[in-house]
């Protein structure tokens, strides 16, 4: 596990799967998708956060867990409960992004970083469960993404 700290926060990650340590920008990586991301967005204050990268197969036994369905997905977010200090916990999947990320021709790191910012997001309470919450979400994403020079992942034209 490393720890960084920015602006008085904790991040905490943790690399369960070795792929991830395949990608050198990472740990330069989480601080600045997260910075971005509360630029955007941040009603909850806190002083720590912690990401977990790991795999399809852990991740599918988190999701069937927490979620309901058999499958992996790409990011979850664990939103800390009765704490001011600890937002929650973001994890993500190696294989499932590393598949979208070439589904779609755009960077891994690209991806990486927005799914950063999504998880995050969702720690913050904000969700996609219809049509204004999506748009009032992907707007955040993309202006921290514009920050971070990524283009809009909703583009159709940038895929």
């Amino acid at each position: 596990m490393a720890t960084l700290t920015i602006n008085d926060i904790d991040i905490d990650s943790h690399i369960a799967c070795t792929r991830w340590q395949n990608i050198p920008e990472l740990t330069a990586l989480i601080p600045v998708a997260l910075a971005a991301a509360m630029s955007q967005y941040c009603v909850r204050p806190f002083s720590e956060i912690s990401l977990l990268f790991t795999d399809d197969a852990h991740m599918r036994t988190l999701n069937k867990t927490y979620r309901g369905p058999d499958k992996p997905t790409n990011v979850l977010s664990f939103p800390a409960e009765n704490t001011v200090q600890i937002l929650g916990d973001i994890a993500l999947a190696f294989e499932t992004i590393e598949r979208e990320a070439g589904a779609r021709n755009i960077s891994l790191e690209h991806h990486i970083a927005h799914l950063i910012i999504h998880g995050y997001l969702h720690l913050q309470g904000l969700d996609h469960e219809n049509l204004d919450e999506a748009r009032f979400m992907e707007a955040l994403e993309i202006k921290a993404l514009q920050h971070l020079g990524i283009s809009n992942p909703y583009d159709k034209e940038s895929m």
